[in-house]
């Protein structure tokens, strides 16, 4: 034990000094790939090294080349802070080390996957006894509950996927958004279903419920899947679910939403009306470490139909203890697994209902409080419709607004990311941090008023 009190108290040490440092800190890393290797040293040691000299070691060699991702001033992806709660549970599930797959072998965090499974279901306002499970993320969430649509569709078609594999069936086809994000197609080339069938979307990126009406009427006779999707990654805008998902039913469509960040829309009164509809989909996808600021790996595949999920994910072995509930390992790719349910009930119980609509309410005030500054900037142009936690803008021509982006990079105060979108050059922002302030924005505007000067 003395091993890991040392270990653990320098771990301990190291951990405040980076989340100190995160206020004032460039959020560039500072260090190379080189630098780090260098520092570590290349070679594997011979002999065993003290634990508390390893953590030492690798905190001092990893800070300079650590990216402040999350510092309030990181806007570049899709990706949130931790939460405090969050931070100190993850840290116990590492320590508690469960194998969360069996119900009965881990009772501590079945009881809480069922009460953050309850709690979410709830927040979210989706139906009563949907199935959440706890995968890696937003990519394996989409995975999940497409591979529980596929089965479900060809199942219906007459189509045993368990036993017959997708060789000689009768094929399932996918309409999506002609800008949906890019893991939905991963996620289906996963599942050996190919590319997908883009729908024709308007400017800010919302599939068209008249070209997907005539999609589905198109005398294709196949099993089918309808993928929407709850916040764009560059527009932050929302499928007009209350059109398209009775559309997709009317024709028999197996309905996804993926939610990667949008979702928690959901949980705000202020925001609520963005996904108004989506609770009549079949199945939801979300990354808790993003809108909900729960530390990596956490992504939430939900599913209404609880025996579909099952029946697609589930295995059995004469050498594990069953529970008549089912097991944890059934709403999952996986087996073996962390407790990602302990982080996750963290920040639920320590924000509350309120807390989290605060938490989604503040990160739209910022993104709005961004746009209006870029747009203040003579020469930007916000080029979408503000309405969630995405901001795109442009800067003239391709060129200079790739050269803003650099600029931003090179100066260091914020992280902004250059993209492309409607073939257009754009600095894209994100905000998803729950520790933003309206300072971080200020700091953020004054560093992109200068680089966009110079």
């Amino acid at each position: 034990m003395e091993d890991h009190g040392v270990a653990l108290e320098r771990a301990h040490t190291h951990a405040l000094a980076w989340l100190v440092s995160l206020g004032t800190r460039p959020v560039p890393a500072s260090a190379s790939i080189e630098d780090v290797v260098a520092r570590l040293g290349p070679d594997l040691p011979d002999g065993p090294s003290d634990p508390a000299e390893v953590v030492d070691l690798l905190a001092v060699a990893c800070e300079p080349g650590l990216t402040a991702m999350p510092s309030g001033r990181f806007f570049g992806f899709v990706i949130g802070g931790t939460h405090p709660a969050a931070l100190a549970a993850d840290w116990l599930t590492s320590a508690w080390d469960q194998n969360s797959g069996l119900r009965r072998i881990t009772p501590a965090h079945s009881a809480v996957e069922d009460v953050a499974e309850r709690w979410l279901v709830d927040l979210l306002g989706l139906p009563e006894g949907s199935a959440v499970g706890f995968v890696t993320g937003g990519t394996m969430a989409n995975f999940t509950c497409l591979a529980a649509g596929r089965d479900a569709v060809l199942r219906e078609a007459g189509w045993d996927v368990a036993e017959r594999g997708l060789v000689g069936g009768p094929g399932v086809r996918v309409l999506v958004g002609a800008e949906r994000h890019d893991t939905v197609d991963l996620a289906l080339r996963y599942l050996g279903l190919g590319a997908p069938e883009p729908v024709a979307v308007d400017g800010e990126g919302r599939i068209d419920p008249t070209a997907l009406a005539s999609a589905l009427e198109d005398g294709d006779e196949r099993p089918t899947m309808v993928v929407l999707q709850a916040g764009n990654v560059h527009s932050g805008a929302f499928d007009p679910f209350a059109e398209a998902v009775p559309l997709a039913h009317e024709h028999g469509a197996w309905v996804h939403v993926d939610g990667a960040f949008g979702l928690f829309a959901a949980a705000s009164g202020t925001h609520r009306h963005l996904v108004a509809g989506f609770e009549a989909a079949d199945s939801w996808a979300t990354d808790a470490h993003k809108t909900l600021n729960v530390p990596y790996d956490c992504g939430l595949a939900i599913v209404r139909d609880r025996a579909a999920l099952r029946a697609s994910m589930g295995m059995h072995g004469d050498y594990l203890i069953h529970d008549e509930a089912g097991e944890p390992f059934d709403k999952v790719p996986e087996i073996s697994r962390r407790g990602r349910a302990f982080p996750v009930w963290a920040v639920l119980r320590a924000l509350g209902r309120d807390g989290v609509a605060d938490l989604v309410d503040r990160l739209c005030t910022h993104a709005t409080a961004l746009a209006k500054g870029i747009g203040d900037i003579e020469g930007a142009e916000v080029l979408n419709d503000v309405v969630f936690t995405q901001v795109c803008a442009a800067f003239g021509d391709d060129d200079h607004t790739q050269a803003v982006v650099q600029a931003m990079l090179d100066d260091g105060t914020a992280w902004m990311t250059g993209s492309r979108w409607h073939d257009r050059a754009v600095l894209r922002v994100s905000v998803s941090n729950w520790s933003t302030s309206e300072d971080d924005v200020e700091r953020s505007l004054a560093a992109l008023r200068e680089a966009a000067g110079r």
